[in-house]
């Protein structure tokens, strides 16, 4: 993934792109919820949508939060255990390079 693939949205319509950011702000805020597992639980779901990108950018930043590779390993588990197999294919495209 080369740059910011949101960036063609911010240049087409800003006023929806302050929209969706503001979203994820509000998401991905401190809260009852740590932010290492809130990462987590998106990179689970990009991993149940073949989100290759998406689940390594997640893992990256769910790291740098103090996410173990255990605990990456444990999400992906459970997108397989809710999502199926292809759940753990996406996931083993995305992480070759960070595990």
């Amino acid at each position: 993934m080369s740059g910011d693939p949101m960036e063609v949205i911010k240049a087409a319509d800003p006023e929806f792109f302050d929209l969706l950011e503001a979203t994820r702000g509000s998401a991905f805020a401190e809260g009852g919820i740590p932010l290492k597992y809130k990462l987590l639980m998106a990179m689970a779901l990009d991993a149940a949508n073949g989100a290759v990108d998406g689940v390594k950018v997640l893992a990256m930043q769910a790291m740098q939060e103090g996410a173990t590779k255990e605990e990456v390993m444990e999400a992906v588990k459970i997108a397989q255990y809710i999502f199926g197999v292809g759940s753990v294919y996406t996931a083993a495209n995305a992480l070759g390079d960070i595990l």
